[in-house]
């Protein structure tokens, strides 16, 4: 097989690609999202039905069966996101709500030379990430376990990636970071040739007082439709 560094840098390449080049106008969803705390052995459910203009992230949320309407960032947050792009994330959750911010940013498109017969091998070299093949790892379908280089700081990086066969983008990425526990997990499906996230789980020790304790948010995506015109009037406007 190619080089871990290689792979992972084409895999990067061909999720920009997909991700910028085919991107939905709007996206109407039902999330199931359960947070729980086992340490103190509570949970809670929040269920809405959510319809959002992708290029901003605007978005009309319905509390489900017939609570209230929200408007605002895609609530937990919006299914159309590439992890590898340059992002900026915070999330805290609790028994009562969970508020998770996101910032997407541009896709990241590493520079490869173009093929050239008289090369006999191509070396990447990445100063962020350090990929290396887990053992169950094929050339059809990679498994790529990261490691941080010292100049990730204390930002996320993807520690785990898993390849879907047949699409040949991502069907899982684990983001980690540096700082502390915190850990986002997202498994993606191609749905109506769109590559979504279909659950998500957030996770990060959280304090009140003296006492720590970690929740956890896990997130199910479903009921998917991506509507060409706006699904609601208040999604009309120019992002």
């Amino acid at each position: 097989m190619i080089s871990p560094d290689l792979a992972m840098a084409l895999l990067v390449n061909r999720t920009a690609a997909a991700y910028a080049g085919n991107a939905p106008a709007y996206i109407a969803y039902r999330e199931r999202t359960h947070v729980s705390a086992p340490a103190l052995g509570r949970s809670q459910e929040i269920d809405r039905y959510v319809e959002v203009r992708v290029a901003d992230d605007y978005a009309v949320m319905q509390d489900l069966p017939r609570g209230a309407v929200r408007t605002g960032e895609a609530f937990p947050i919006i299914p159309y996101f590439d992890p590898f792009s340059s992002f900026e994330f915070s999330y805290y959750a609790n028994l009562k709500s969970v508020d998770i911010t996101l910032s997407r940013g541009s896709p990241i498109v590493l520079n490869l030379p173009p093929p050239d017969p008289s090369v006999n091998a191509v070396v990447p070299y990445n100063s962020y990430w350090d990929p290396q093949y887990a053992p169950d790892s094929t050339a059809g379908a990679l498994h790529l376990l990261v490691a941080p280089t010292p100049r990730v700081g204390n930002g996320f990086y993807p520690s785990d990636v898993v390849e879907d066969p047949v699409t040949r983008l991502p069907s899982r990425i684990v983001m980690t970071t540096v700082a502390n526990d915190e850990t986002i997990a997202f498994d993606f499906r191609s749905i109506d040739g769109y590559w979504v996230i279909a659950h998500g789980t957030f996770t990060a020790q959280e304090r009140v007082g003296l006492l720590a304790f970690r929740v956890v948010a896990d997130v199910t995506y479903d009921e998917f439709s991506f509507p060409k015109a706006p699904p609601d009037p208040r999604l009309a406007a120019t992002p």
